[in-house]
């Protein structure tokens, strides 16, 4: 099976597994970011053998303690059900903008970012990423109806100086051990860090800015 081919299946699951169980239920978003967390963490221990652990396990874990009261029961109105769409969004937004960065990047990149925490990472990808992003909220909006149109734009303009923060730190801890990916549990991908990454900034700014937008609507 060609790498191209085994990626493109592997990312189709992983995306089809995470859009399901997140959508499912609380029990199953709980279970499932449990998980992941889990295996992240022990994927970040191992990229840090050796090393001091404290900082690059809070950036893991920190996320995934916060996932994990978002979409829960709201403390003012108990009644209302689970609500998966804001990580749903968030989710969105962030697989966008890593899908249009990897593509324009790919094709038009020439001037790096940080060359030596990520080489592949461009200037010309993050602003096609970014754009890209941008048009999305439109999109979303036709979906997930109870967001409004300005949050959406909101949040479209931070994912992708979040996730490109991620990004930057795992490669940062990555190149510090050695090694091209945090581990080998999705094929084609790597490790579930390698996917997760980009979640780890975005997850706590988000988290704060839609409560906070939130509280003052």
């Amino acid at each position: 099976m060609s790498n191209i081919l085994k990626r493109s299946i592997s990312g189709f699951l992983y995306v089809l597994i995470l859009w399901g169980c997140t959508s499912y239920s609380k029990i199953s978003f709980g279970i499932l970011f449990l998980i992941i967390g889990v295996i992240s963490v022990y994927e970040m221990w191992n990229l840090r053998i050796g090393k001091p652990k404290l900082i690059a396990l809070g950036y893991v874990i920190i996320p995934f303690i916060i996932i994990q009261f978002w979409g829960g029961l709201d403390h003012n109105y108990p009644e209302i059900k689970f609500d998966p769409s804001p990580i749903l969004v968030v989710f969105i937004l962030t697989w966008v903008f890593d899908t249009f960065a990897f593509l324009v990047g790919s094709k038009f990149g020439k001037n790096k970012i940080l060359p030596k925490i990520s080489p592949k990472k461009s200037w010309e990808g993050f602003v096609g990423g970014f754009v890209f992003t941008i048009i999305s909220a439109y999109f979303i909006k036709l979906y997930f109806h109870n967001f409004q149109i300005e949050l959406l734009i909101s949040l479209s303009f931070i994912v992708p100086f979040t996730a490109t923060a991620g990004d930057f730190i795992e490669s940062y801890y990555k190149r510090n051990a050695n090694v091209k990916d945090s581990g080998t549990i999705i094929p084609g991908h790597g490790g579930m860090l390698d996917r997760m990454d980009s979640f780890m900034i975005t997850i706590p700014i988000l988290y704060i800015l839609i409560n906070l937008l939130n509280e003052n609507t």
